[in-house]
């Protein structure tokens, strides 16, 4: 298995060799026509990532020599200097001295000497003639002359493998319907064929989704500007530290929470952390600390941003979330810490006393739980009054595939994602309280709400129908525990099925604007299966009991 190391080397060495190609091409346009504005353009372009990326990943001399052609690229530019004579053969030697420098870098040897190319570059910089030696020159025209390898990498379009996976995901279900036949025919060559493709179509499943994954990195290295960009506009001090860039992760996820995750890294500057003053008036130090990290819990990638701030006023959000009309006076008081914290998520609630660029202007923290509905994922809120918040998005590795449990009601199979079920409970009427027409369990010492899910599937109307006794529901009742935004709700089903992973399409218009449903998969047997939203289904309840 490769190392972090090496995976960053290939990559490194497959831009790098691309660059390479180009630079050869528009030097050899350049030569052809000093006034070729474009080429002229590129080569500035292509040597600033060049050098970017070799300073990045440790090669200071093929940095340097990037970053003195990229100046003299500049001056040629702006007409300061003029391609041709000896200018142009120091720059096609400094351009070979990078091809040598890359494939070295491809050998895992040490890079060769640049010392006399960069006083050349450096002569070149302030206007003076350069020095050429000889065998330097025929070093060149060697260098020149070598044949250039191909890449062992290649650059991908996403929406590729998004066609791609969505193929898999089409096979993987006829897969599961060929096992199905074959177990219920007897047949062992067929049965023997039939656990064959299994075993492939697994293999070419995981590769796709492998081909996917990106380190957390790509998103996490943008937001130390956006953190001094933020902290500057609000006088605040702020060191920011990151870890879990490695993390590995779809990359269509990553799309996905990326306003999500800017949205919570300005919240936690802005309303999260303290002023220098107000900080040393609290006995912390004046330069506040925020952590953005990365890693994983069992099947699923977990991004904190955690701060040392003031915290979350529960009372102060009790109290804006009755302004605001989201709960009610006589209820809010009832509300523990963590249903709380909750109501920062709702849509339009905000604690902003003024507007400001980064804040007050009706854009709240519902983004953040929007992202992670669209996901099956979960935020998770962790703060204490004068010490500091953590918020942590627990996301799926995958949207491909995802494990859920297949619950059964009137005769007709339904998937839950496991990613929002809790446990599966089975009650005996004695555990069951009839409180106003609702029937009520307590488990982990809470009160639970208990819904037959047939209810919330098909009774039209604003209002759920009460329920006039528990004679209504019959011996043990099989119940799913869902949770949503730290709402836990119990679903009253049939029977449970099994649990098992499922490939997630797409409903077709006009089918994708009913709510409730996240999508369609096909089971073993060929028979199709909705997919549960577990977000929308708790909404449907409160909006109902409401």
């Amino acid at each position: 298995m490769k190392t972090r190391d090496q995976e960053y080397r290939e990559m490194f060495m497959a831009e790098a060799l691309e660059y390479y190609d180009s630079m050869s091409r528009h030097l050899s346009e350049l030569e052809r026509n000093t006034d070729a504005g474009p080429a002229l353009n590129e080569l500035f372009r292509l040597m600033h990532n060049l050098k970017a990326n070799a300073r990045a990943m440790g090669f200071t001399d093929l940095g340097e020599v990037a970053h003195h052609l990229e100046t003299l690229f500049g001056l040629i530019r702006d007409k300061q200097r003029e391609f041709g004579g000896a200018l142009a053969k120091v720059v096609f030697m400094g351009v070979d001295a990078l091809g040598t420098m890359i494939r070295a870098v491809g050998a895992n040897l040490p890079l060769p000497d640049a010392t006399a190319l960069l006083e050349n570059l450096d002569r070149l910089v302030r206007g003076e003639a350069p020095v050429i030696d000889k065998e330097e020159e025929a070093e060149s025209e060697e260098e020149a002359g070598k044949k250039m390898e191909l890449s062992d990498l290649v650059y991908i379009q996403v929406k590729k493998l998004d066609n791609l996976l969505n193929l898999v995901g089409e096979l993987v279900i006829d897969r599961d319907r060929v096992m199905t036949l074959a177990q219920e025919l007897g047949n062992p060559a067929l049965l023997a064929t039939a656990q064959h493709l299994f075993r492939i179509s697994d293999d070419l499943q995981y590769s796709v989704m492998d081909a996917r994954l990106v380190g957390v990195g790509v998103l996490l290295n943008k937001f130390p500007r956006v953190v001094r960009d933020v902290a500057t506009a609000e006088n605040k001090e702020v060191e920011l530290t990151m870890s879990g860039q490695d993390v590995q992760i779809d990359r269509n996820i990553l799309q996905i929470i990326t306003d999500a995750l800017l949205h919570l890294v300005r919240n936690a500057v802005s309303h999260g952390l303290e002023t220098p003053a107000q900080r040393q008036q609290a006995g912390k130090p004046a330069v506040a600390h925020l952590t953005l990290s990365a890693l994983t819990e069992r099947d699923d990638v977990l991004i904190q941003v955690r701060d040392d701030g003031r915290g979350i006023n529960t009372e102060a959000v009790r109290k804006k979330a009755v302004e605001r009309g989201l709960v009610s006076a006589a209820e809010a008081p009832r509300l523990d810490e963590q249903q709380v914290w909750a109501l920062l998520f709702e849509p339009g609630f905000s604690m902003a006393e003024k507007i400001t660029d980064i804040s007050g202007r009706g854009v709240g923290l519902d983004v953040v739980k929007l992202a992670l509905d669209s996901l099956g994922g979960q935020l998770r809120v962790e703060s204490e009054l004068g010490v500091g918040t953590t918020f942590t998005l627990v996301l799926p590795t995958s949207i491909a595939v995802k494990g859920a449990l297949l619950v059964e009601v009137d005769d007709r199979p339904y998937a839950v994602p496991l990613m929002h079920t809790d446990t599966v409970l089975a009650l005996h009427p004695g555990q069951l309280s009839l409180v106003g027409g609702l029937l009520v369990t307590h488990f982990q010492e809470q009160a639970v709400p208990l819904v037959p899910l047939r209810q919330l599937l098909y009774d039209e109307g604003d209002e759920m129908l009460p329920l006039a006794s528990k004679d209504d529901l019959h011996g043990i009742q099989q119940v799913l525990v869902v949770n949503y935004n730290n709402r836990r709700l119990g679903l009253i089903v049939d029977r449970f099925i099994r649990q098992q992973n499922i490939v997630i399409k797409p409903l077709s218009k006009p089918l994708d604007t009913i709510d409730l449903f996240g999508g369609v998969t096909l089971l073993g047997s060929g028979q199709v299966c909705l997919v549960l939203d577990v977000p929308a289904l708790t909404r449907l309840f409160l909006a109902k009991r409401a």
